[in-house]
């Protein structure tokens, strides 16, 4: 980021140039996969930060490059070419990454899905904050070019890593967590610290005069981003789901594809090292401002006394040292950086796609009729949405407005946006409740829950001692009812079951853990009742999988066989087996084998989230005989309620992130458009840490979360549009005459301070 002379640069006609294209062509300023909705577009924004055809030639380590050969005869550079397949590249390996990222957390990990939406947000608020670093090595030490060459090694050493954390038969726990956080890491570094340079990189591959090519490039550029994203993020889930390695999700394979492709980037990248025109770094622009700030508060601190006259302007106070048009410029900056002050809010709420809605999305029923989706596929929706709104909002819905005579200000569509996240995040937290309908009820201490299943030919009535649980008989293969809640008087108790069937009274004595779920288990054995206490899941089995455990009823040991890979053994005389997890499917070619041979079984459907036992009872005709029953009720929450909420928080980022983007842009003098990207992005790592820390500090009901973030962000909202309504528009041009008027007639009024200490 270079600290320029004069408005009338380069920067400021090609910023101008493609900023005026991106509108003109209804693509928008945005790259709507990005994490933050609009990074890759600032990113695209960046790329006028040095253009430097009518520079001095380069020196040193960047010599003068010859012109790079044309693609078919045309005005577009080779080079470009090698750029836009890099990008590509790139942005399916990060997105493709990050799809499946949380389940990861969840599934691999085993952690709670607090600590994994936590681990989420800090990665992506940390992929947002290294841009800043990336700026700086490019525009102070090294150049674009030998920047996105490092960090794209260190980029590719981070998913490499990462890949072989995924493998479970590598190490224990610690290795692969250890492993996993190294990768994330360096892959943070290395997409945030390239962000602010590939797009630069391409736009100095044109000459001067060949600008219409370079608009036309920068569309090319962000097709092949939102193309990336696009795809990933469809493909990567079904790696992760669909293809079965080390006897579960292959995350292995999730990963390695991704660093797979970001290899490809690199070599593609090195291969047109060649045909590339590479300018110096010519410093940072954001290290000035920062410093001028710096010093301004400093001088003030250490001139306090009242001798010395008041200034217009806190930043007037760093006139002993910066000229006066940094510091015209830096107060105009910091009038819209104020203005960003509660934008983190509606990014707390956009990046929770890939955590919270993901994890909401394993609880729903993923069956499109023609297609199961993976949970973590949902996210394809945005940038799919994004590429549709933009036209819509630019050719329909902002004309009819503008018909209605309704002065829709960039304030008010960045505010409108705000509301539609909200609302989004309402939905969110309406479709929450509904599939909580579903799940087992919360235990606490000194409770359980327990029902009765009775194996036995004819109506059994169970009786709990000093407890008064059911009432009626309970009926032979009868589905079982809802569980009951039974208090203890400690963290265990023993207890007593009374069993009456056919006039007999039989009596057992079982003890029970509190926050435990049970099945009492009535059958007849050797000509009497019997009974057994079995454990049952105390929750839905995660990711949309289903449970199945079996109860043999024949006076042999058996051996079943569900699908290719599931080998289960259970011992005679109505014991139990442990409960398995598998893919939701209809089973139908399963197999018993006993002494007397080998016979089919039917399961049925084994649904999303469901939880079975199901209890073989004879052998009938080369086939066995079973009885199923649904401990925990499957998902009947269908995905597609998930759709409104993406089309409205998609909605909301075209207006909010598309229109804060260009409104910042126009608010801002030319030398500084730099500072208000990383100022834009930061607001991104920002919101992500606000999830991180209410995911952490604050742990709560998932639809009371929503309903928070909803609260937050429309408080925000109202806070903002009165920010807004004071806010007054300018023009940065006319502004810097303005200050270059005012200074003109006060410079004789200035005096000259000598800092010293003053006594008091």
């Amino acid at each position: 980021m270079e600290i320029l002379p004069s408005g009338d640069t380069p920067l400021t006609r090609f910023f101008e140039t493609c900023c005026r294209y991106f509108r003109t062509t209804e693509l928008g300023s945005s790259n709507a996969q990005e994490a933050a909705g609009m990074a890759e577009a600032d990113s695209v924004l960046q790329a006028a930060k040095e253009v430097q055809a009518g520079d001095d030639p380069p020196k040193g380590d960047f010599p003068v490059q010859k012109k790079s050969p044309k693609l078919c005869g045309s005005n577009y550079p080779l080079s470009i070419a090698f750029i836009v397949v890099n990008e590509f590249c790139e942005r399916f390996s990060y997105y493709g990454m990050r799809a499946v990222l949380t389940l990861y957390f969840l599934s691999f990990f085993h952690w709670d899905e607090n600590l994994s939406t936590a681990v989420y947000h800090a990665f992506s608020a940390l992929c947002y904050f290294t841009p800043v670093i990336g700026a700086i090595m490019a525009d102070s030490w090294l150049g674009k070019y030998k920047t996105i060459i490092y960090l794209s090694i260190v980029y590719v050493v981070g998913h490499l890593i990462k890949s072989v954390g995924a493998i479970p038969s590598l190490g224990n726990q610690v290795v692969h967590v250890i492993l996993s956080m190294v990768g994330l890491f360096l892959i943070a570094l290395g997409t945030g610290g390239i962000k602010p340079c590939v797009s630069a990189f391409g736009g100095d591959q044109f000459e001067e005069e060949h600008t219409s090519e370079r608009n036309k490039f920068f569309s090319i550029f962000y097709l092949s981003i939102n193309a990336g994203s696009l795809i990933s993020t469809f493909v990567t889930p079904v790696l992760r789901g669909d293809v079965k390695c080390f006897g579960e999700d292959c995350y292995a394979l999730a990963f390695g594809v991704p660093a797979a492709l970001m290899v490809l980037a690199l070599v593609v990248f090195i291969a047109g090292s060649g045909l590339y025109r590479k300018t110096p770094p010519q410093g940072n622009v954001l290290l000035e401002v920062c410093k001028c700030i710096g010093f301004a508060i400093k001088n003030r601190l250490k001139n306090r006394s009242r001798q010395i006259p008041k200034r217009d302007h806190w930043l007037d106070w760093a006139s002993e040292k910066y000229s006066k048009q940094l510091i015209g410029e830096v107060k105009m900056v910091t009038r819209v950086l104020f203005l960003f002050i509660p934008l983190p809010m509606f990014w707390a709420l956009f990046d929770q796609q890939g955590s919270r809605w993901t994890l909401q999305a394993t609880k729903m029923n993923a069956d499109f009729g023609i297609y199961v989706l993976q949970p973590d596929q949902m996210q394809f929706l945005n940038p799919l949405l994004i590429l549709v709104f933009i036209p819509v909002f630019d050719l329909g819905l902002y004309p009819l407005i503008n018909m209605c005579k309704f002065n829709f200000t960039p304030i008010r569509k960045m505010a409108t946006g705000m509301i539609l996240a909200g609302m989004a995040f309402g939905l969110a937290a309406i479709v929450e409740i509904k599939i909580n309908e579903t799940d087992m009820p919360r235990l606490v201490p000194e409770e359980s829950l327990i029902r009765v299943l009775n194996l036995a030919k004819n109506p059994v009535q169970v009786t709990i001692q000093d407890r008064d649980l059911f009432q009626q008989p309970v009926e032979a293969f009868q589905n079982p009812a809802e569980y009951s809640k039974l208090i203890l008087n400690g963290e265990q108790q023993s207890l007593h079951f009374t069993l009456q069937h056919q006039g007999l009274s039989l009596a057992f004595n079982y003890t029970v853990k509190e926050k435990s779920v049970y099945s009492l288990i009535v059958f007849e054995a050797e000509g009497s009742l019997s009974s057994r206490l079995i454990t049952d899941l105390e929750a839905k089995p995660e990711n949309g999988l289903a449970a199945v455990r079996f109860i043999n009823g024949l006076s042999q040991d058996v051996n079943l066989t569900i699908d290719s890979k599931q080998f289960i053994a259970v011992q005679k005389n109505y014991s139990a087996s442990e409960y398995s997890l598998l893919e939701r499917d209809k089973y139908n070619n399963g197999k018993c084998i006993t002494e007397m041979g080998e016979f089919t079984m039917e399961l049925g459907l084994l649904d999303f989230g469901a939880s079975y036992t199901v209890v073989i009872t004879n052998v009938s005709g080369g086939a066995v005989k079973t009885w199923k029953s649904e401990d925990i009720k499957a998902n009947n929450v269908h995905m597609a309620w998930q759709l409104p909420q993406y089309l409205l928080i998609s909605a909301g980022e075209v207006m909010f992130s598309i229109t804060g983007l260009a409104f910042s842009y126009s608010q801002s003098p030319a030398s500084m458009k730099s500072v208000l990207q990383a100022g834009w992005l930061l607001t991104v790592a920002v919101g992500n840490t606000l999830v991180l820390i209410v995911a952490q500090a604050a742990p709560m009901a998932q639809w009371a979360e929503f309903v928070l973030f909803t609260v937050l962000l429309f408080a925000v909202c109202i806070i903002f549009s009165i920010m807004g309504y004071f806010y007054v528009s300018v023009d940065p041009e006319d502004l810097e005459e303005k200050e270059e008027k005012r200074e003109t007639a006060s410079g004789g009024n200035m005096i000259t301070l000598v800092t010293q200490k003053t006594k008091l």
